[in-house]
């Protein structure tokens, strides 16, 4: 069960969560390079008939098959403040957490709370409205918090392990994309650029409330997915912005990627931020390790390039529909509250790799990868 921490001797001034961090949100993710690199030096795991999903393909859960009709959706995910409120991060954790079972097409059953805090810096109720904030999400999707772990740590960190169930045949890889397939996105893009405007002091009320309403949408349209003919494949687009979580695809799959640049919906104030340059050291990372597998138009800007390598804590799903099938999911999701829900690629024929277009066409040319 969740350890019990020890209170202070005595009360501790109010600080904001955000200055006892090095990062926020799933920003602070190790890069994709980083991450890939780490992954290639690790013994491969023995071949298990039940695990229907584990690493291969750096999908969104792993995923045992427990009987003819049901299989267990298991992951884990925490991370650093990327706001101050304490009620906030404790629901954008927890609704970033949940994303990944949606994703896989299932429901969640259960979680356990993973927290890691400073305790001689944060009040006891701060820490206590993070939990109460987690809490809350997981009321929202029906299930409990049903214990967990806590740590002393010199930064704050709160997470949750996450569980759910799926019937075998209605799992959703984010590898199983097909040729011709649309591909789209749930949600708008933004969430690391109102996030670091945030840290600089430089977001208004407007774009806080923009932020907080994306990150705390649950995902939970993920788990009709599987019952929608033609949905072929589904991830979350989080730490590794959309191009990243779109080059995933495309290698799970072995497929091309085309992306429209112009087409993501962008949450409030984003454009007028990215294009004064306020971007996340992570969408930095993000171009570096991945930049080689991605063809750009020419002309461009930069700012919009990196709005498609922004960390997404809390992201949309990507979602792999034959061509047939795409005004019905757009529907669903759209009626499900998701109003930015959209067209923004279609998956080709190809290398796997991602080319980024401007419309229907690469406006004037096309920019090596890299």
């Amino acid at each position: 069960m969740l350890d019990t921490l020890a209170q202070p001797a005595a009360p501790l001034a109010p600080v904001r969560l955000t200055s006892l961090a090095h990062g926020g949100g799933c920003g602070c993710k190790l890069s994709p390079g980083v991450l890939r690199d780490i992954l290639a030096r690790t013994p491969a795991a023995a071949a298990f008939p039940d695990l229907l999903v584990g690493t291969e393909t750096s999908d969104d859960a792993a995923v045992w098959r427990l009987n003819e009709t049901q299989a267990l959706v298991a992951t884990t995910d925490f991370f650093m403040p990327v706001v101050d409120d304490p009620r906030d991060f404790g629901r954008i954790a927890a609704t970033n957490a949940l994303s990944d079972v949606y994703a896989m097409g299932a429901r969640p059953i259960l979680a356990l709370a993973i927290m890691g805090m400073p305790v001689g810096v944060l009040p006891v109720e701060t820490i206590g409205a993070i939990l109460a904030g987690g809490a809350e999400v997981c009321a929202a999707a029906g299930i409990p918090v049903a214990g967990g772990h806590s740590i002393d740590s010199v930064e704050p960190i709160y997470g949750l392990v996450a569980l759910g169930l799926v019937h075998p045949d209605r799992l959703l890889r984010n590898s199983d994309a097909r040729i011709g397939d649309a591909l789209i996105l749930t949600k708008a893009l933004g969430v690391g650029v109102l996030s670091a405007a945030f840290k600089q002091g430089g977001l208004d009320a407007a774009g806080y409330q923009a932020l907080i309403a994306s990150t705390t949408q649950l995902n939970a349209v993920g788990a009709e997915l599987g019952q929608v003919g033609g949905v072929h494949a589904v991830t979350d687009v989080t730490g590794f912005g959309l191009l990243g979580h779109a080059l995933e695809m495309a290698r799970g799959a072995g497929l091309g990627v085309e992306l429209d640049a112009e087409a993501p919906g962008l949450l409030a104030g984003v454009e007028a931020l990215a294009q004064a340059g306020v971007r996340t050291g992570a969408a930095t990372r993000n171009w570096a390790s991945y930049g080689e597998a991605v063809r750009l138009p020419v002309g461009l800007p930069d700012w919009r390039r990196d709005l498609l390598c922004d960390p997404q804590t809390s992201g949309g799903l990507l979602i792999a529909v034959a061509r047939q099938a795409a005004e019905t999911v757009l529907r669903l999701c759209q009626a499900a509250g998701f109003a930015s829900t959209t067209v923004v690629g279609r998956v080709t024929t190809g290398l796997a790799e991602v080319r980024v277009t401007f419309g229907s066409g690469s406006a004037g040319g096309e920019q090596a990868p890299g």
